[in-house]
């Protein structure tokens, strides 16, 4: 695996809420970088995740279930890169990390983007993911113990797919559909529930699908903390 090796160091994490940026999170602690705080960009409405879908206050309480502050930008995809590099020079003053964790894989203009963004805001980045094979990714997220619901997919998937805990028997499902097993060509998205850095597990209520343009989303309601 391929990533950056200067260890020990601090990181802001960049957290979608979702598998990746979870075990990303996971894998730098694992190779001695100390967390801390989290990173969300919402939509300009500053309701939900821009990119996921995801309702803020559940984005809060994956914060608080791994004892972490979690930090918001509202904006565009118009605005998105100059208001994120802004926000994290902001964070780096505040927290003052050496590094900002990233939960790619392989593709090269995400990777390019993301050393930009740290560039600029002085630290460095980090993708502990990077250049994993996508299948052995998503079953050592299994292994781990991190359990992650997919909340969000193509619309012609969402029969199979929407409200689905990524285990053995669906990343088989993933094979018969020919489904890229980490999501990675935006077949779907998702929200972890818990996961080995967790104190408590989120349980998370369920409602009606909604669809924007070729994605379906699940409606996903406030969450309770269970011990």
């Amino acid at each position: 695996m391929k990533s950056n090796q200067q260890n020990g160091g601090s990181f802001l994490c960049s957290w979608s809420g979702g598998k990746d940026s979870y075990f990303a999170f996971y894998r730098a602690v694992q190779q001695g970088y100390k967390p801390k705080v989290l990173l969300n960009t919402l939509n300009e409405y500053g309701d939900k995740s821009r990119s996921h879908g995801i309702p803020k206050e559940l984005l809060e309480q994956q914060a608080k279930a791994v004892g972490l502050p979690i930090e918001f930008i509202e904006t565009t995809w118009e605005t998105y890169e100059e208001r994120y590099i802004a926000k994290l020079k902001e964070l780096h003053e505040k927290y003052a990390f050496t590094h900002a964790v990233f939960g790619d894989i392989d593709i090269e203009s995400h990777r390019a983007w993301e050393e930009k963004v740290a560039n600029a805001a002085n630290v460095k980045a980090v993708l502990p993911l990077w250049q994993g094979d996508r299948k052995e990714l998503v079953e050592g997220m299994i292994t781990a113990g991190i359990k992650t619901m997919i909340v969000s997919c193509r619309k012609e998937l969402a029969d199979s797919l929407l409200g689905e805990v990524i285990d053995g028997s669906l990343i088989k499902k993933f094979e018969e559909l020919g489904i890229d097993a980490c999501g990675e060509n935006g077949e779907y998205h998702t929200f972890v529930l818990d996961g080995p850095l967790n104190g408590t597990t989120i349980a998370v209520d369920t409602g009606s699908v909604k669809t924007h343009n070729t994605y379906a989303f699940l409606d996903l309601h406030r969450t309770t903390f269970q011990t």
